[in-house]
């Protein structure tokens, strides 16, 4: 029996979203490892404190480029609330939390997705600005660069965070997800039950990609 696909996502899609959560993941493993001294094992594999140093920044400016393509690919879509069907989709909270009998029907991104981007965004922009002040420390008055530590710390804080629960609900959270950013491809009844309103748009305007599988 054929299993009807519809793409969900394109490889430019895909490649944003891997190139800025890898760039995110490596700024993270770095960062930490030049925080914490018990972490040296971190630095040893990268040539000591400024091999990690080293591979941190140019690995900052990356995620600086992933981040400002991933903006300006989503923002119309994921940066921006529509009312009133995402305030009902928060108010049953997707159905994640507590059984809904019908989830409030949203667009291609739920609010939920939406507030993953929005962080991932602003404190990641806050991120490249502490980071940049820390880097430059002769540009900026020293009492402001003091400062950039502390905010780039609650940054991380506040990415890593999320990060696990986007992670948590983009895999056994919400079963059938991941295919989405791994070959592009999803399921339609997976797509009826996550996104049916999008299903619905890309049906009227003739913009569904439809593959069958055996």
């Amino acid at each position: 029996m054929k299993k009807e696909m519809i793409q969900a996502t394109s490889a430019y899609e895909r490649f944003i979203h891997w190139l800025l959560a890898l760039s995110c993941l490596l700024l993270c493993l770095t960062g930490v490892g030049m925080m914490y001294h018990s972490l040296n094992v971190i630095g040893v594999v990268m040539g000591g404190l400024q091999g990690i140093k080293s591979v941190h920044n140019v690995t900052g400016v990356i995620f600086l480029v992933a981040l400002l393509l991933a903006i300006q690919m989503w923002w119309k879509e994921a940066g921006i609330f529509v009312f009133p069907e995402d305030w009902e989709w928060t108010k049953a909270a997707g159905g994640y939390l507590w059984h809904v009998d019908k989830v409030p029907e949203v667009g291609k991104y739920n609010p939920g997705q939406k507030m993953f981007f929005l962080t991932v965004a602003l404190c990641g922009l806050g991120m490249v600005a502490t980071g940049l002040a820390m880097w430059f420390p002769f540009y900026f008055p020293m009492e402001i660069v003091r400062w950039m530590y502390p905010l780039h710390v609650l940054g991380f804080a506040v990415i890593f965070a999320f990060f696990f629960v986007h992670l948590y609900l983009g895999t056994i959270g919400s079963p059938g997800s991941l295919p989405a950013m791994l070959n592009g491809w999803v399921t339609r009844a997976w797509l009826r039950t996550q996104h049916p309103k999008w299903l619905k748009e890309m049906e009227e305007t003739g913009s569904l990609v439809i593959r069958d599988d055996d």
